[in-house]
């Protein structure tokens, strides 16, 4: 019995790039790529039609920029996990597409491992970021933090301990093991956090523990 492959969809404006990628994906057993898109409309259009759970998303394209295509994807209240490939070194870049929805990013200079690592943990609802990446993002985005109450009060001590190893990039396992608990005890955790706190995502509660962290300091 075949466990169930990661569905895909690729969009970038060069076909090659494509072609290579489908072909690079197509090599995990665990990845299945849907289809391809030359542009963002047509990015936006497979999404809808083919319903993937990663989107792999170029930023620099005709017919809607990467950007362009979260922006539309967030206000649809889409939830495709989006991972942007970049040749992109502009940090303004970087915390734009987080602020936009994508919960990772890999660079176009990164080898294939960090890629298909990255594709994995947004597949599984966990964030993407190199360390480098990640510091630059959170710094700017807790920086443009209203310092309103925390919704962090309302948290058992247990509840605001894996706020914070969330904040700091842990994965759920990692969480799990230095807490000597379950891979799914921490998930009900989250999800009572989530609740709690009204955070859709990792990155939204790693902003807001971050911002607490910088209150208190």
């Amino acid at each position: 019995m075949t466990e169930k492959r990661i569905g895909i969809v690729i969009a970038d404006d060069h076909m090659v790039l494509r072609e290579s990628l489908t072909a690079l994906l197509q090599s995990q057993p665990d990845f299945q790529v849907l289809g391809s898109a030359g542009n963002g409309e047509e990015a936006l259009l497979l999404v809808q039609q083919q319903k993937p759970q990663v989107l792999l998303l170029d930023l620099f394209m005709p017919q809607s920029d990467g950007f362009e295509v979260l922006r539309t994807l967030e206000r649809a209240g889409n939830r495709v996990a989006s991972v942007v490939l970049t040749g992109s070194v502009s940090q303004n870049d970087y915390v734009q597409v987080v602020r936009l929805g994508a919960r990772g990013l890999v660079l176009k200079a990164d080898n294939p491992q960090k890629l298909f690592a990255a594709i994995r943990a947004v597949a599984e609802g966990e964030l993407a970021f190199s360390d480098e990446i990640a510091h630059i993002i959170m710094d700017a985005m807790v920086t443009g933090q209203p310092s309103a109450p925390s919704s962090m009060t309302r948290l058992s001590e247990r509840e605001r301990q894996i706020s914070y190893m969330v904040a700091r990039g842990m994965r759920n396992r990692d969480i799990a093991t230095d807490l000597a608990i379950s891979e799914n005890t921490v998930k009900r955790h989250l999800q009572s956090i989530f609740s709690k706190t009204g955070s859709r995502d990792r990155l939204e509660l790693a902003v807001l523990a971050l911002g607490e962290i910088g209150h208190a300091a």
